[in-house]
């Protein structure tokens, strides 16, 4: 099977790489980025080694036409100007699999549906989400991710020719639920760093809980399968995301609040922005993403902020 990854930062190279050991792979990077730059003269990276096998290309046309089998792993936020140099290209017969998580700030659109308008060319579509991390990855430490799409027979093939010993893909049959609670984990990564920075740490037991009822509730309006929020995309990632090391959203929260600069991407800075949007459109109430976004970006002492979320009026637990 022939494969094309589009993106090579950690997971895009890692995706590459891997998968190299049972297909043939051609990466693409950007003309003139670093990480594409150093991949180019070393073959390396801070994570990894491409193996020899992997192919590398800055010429988009010439990894479009390597495979009919397209890997995309870029920024959520860039898909869309992206998508208009895609279109430019023969897509004809593709299959995409965006392996990222988030939702375009500027209209709320899940990453499936910016895809979808900004193509003038009909093609399948697919997400892969889930918890697992380049460094465990690498090291051989497994674990289970999820693909999904509105066509379950692109699922099934997707699943049955990438799934492996080392990354488990189950199928998904709800893709809001799967592209909203992959989105909004990054958010609640955030919240767990602010509360890590905090000396809190002991609260993420509770964020967790409450986290995954506060995204089911909007996954459910939205007319996705609320349950989606307690599956792999969301409550399942939030090992990898509220607790490890590794983590660029729980990282940002932590070093946010402690006043250290941060420069890796952080997609929850971005995302929480949709979801406030999100939350008001739906009239779903996000406590712990405008507590987020309070802190970031309207200047909200992050004390202040926290003792609001875990003081607020006492409900039901599993009320609306």
């Amino acid at each position: 099977m022939r494969l094309t990854v589009l993106g090579c930062g950690r997971w895009g190279s890692f995706l590459a790489s891997y998968h190299s050991a049972r297909n043939e792979v051609l990466l693409w990077g950007r003309p003139g980025s670093r990480s594409f730059g150093q991949l180019e003269q070393t073959r390396q990276n801070e994570y990894l080694t491409l193996p020899e096998q992997v192919r590398l290309s800055s010429d988009l046309e010439q990894a479009l036409a390597w495979s009919d089998t397209v890997i995309v792993s870029i920024s959520a936020q860039q898909l869309r100007s992206f998508c208009a140099q895609l279109d430019a290209f023969d897509l004809s017969g593709k299959t995409f699999i965006l392996c990222m998580k988030g939702i375009e700030v500027e209209t709320g659109k899940r990453l499936t549906q910016v895809m979808e308008e900004s193509l003038s060319q009909p093609v399948s579509l697919a997400v892969w989400v889930g918890p697992g991390h380049v460094q465990d990855f690498s090291a051989g430490i497994p674990n289970c991710m999820v693909v999904d799409s509105a066509d379950p027979a692109v699922t099934d093939r997707i699943v049955n020719s990438l799934s492996s010993d080392l990354i488990r893909l189950y199928k998904g049959s709800d893709i809001i639920g799967t592209e909203v609670g992959a989105a909004a984990k990054n958010v609640v990564g955030i919240a767990a760093g602010l509360l890590d920075g905090a000396g809190l740490s002991s609260l993420k037991g509770a964020l967790m809980a409450r986290g995954a009822r506060e995204v089911a509730r909007l996954i459910h309006a939205m007319g996705g399968n609320e349950l989606s929020a307690y599956g792999l995309c969301h409550l399942g990632d939030y090992e990898a995301t509220l607790f490890s090391p590794h983590s660029h959203n729980r990282m940002f929260g932590e070093c946010f609040i402690k006043g250290q600069p941060y420069t890796q991407l952080a997609e929850g800075a971005s995302t929480v922005k949709a979801l406030i949007r999100l939350g008001q459109e739906y009239g779903v109430d996000l406590p712990i993403c405008h507590v987020v976004d309070s802190v970031l970006y309207h200047n909200m002492q992050p004390d202040q902020a926290l003792n609001s979320l875990f003081s607020r009026s006492v409900k039901g637990e599993f009320d609306l």
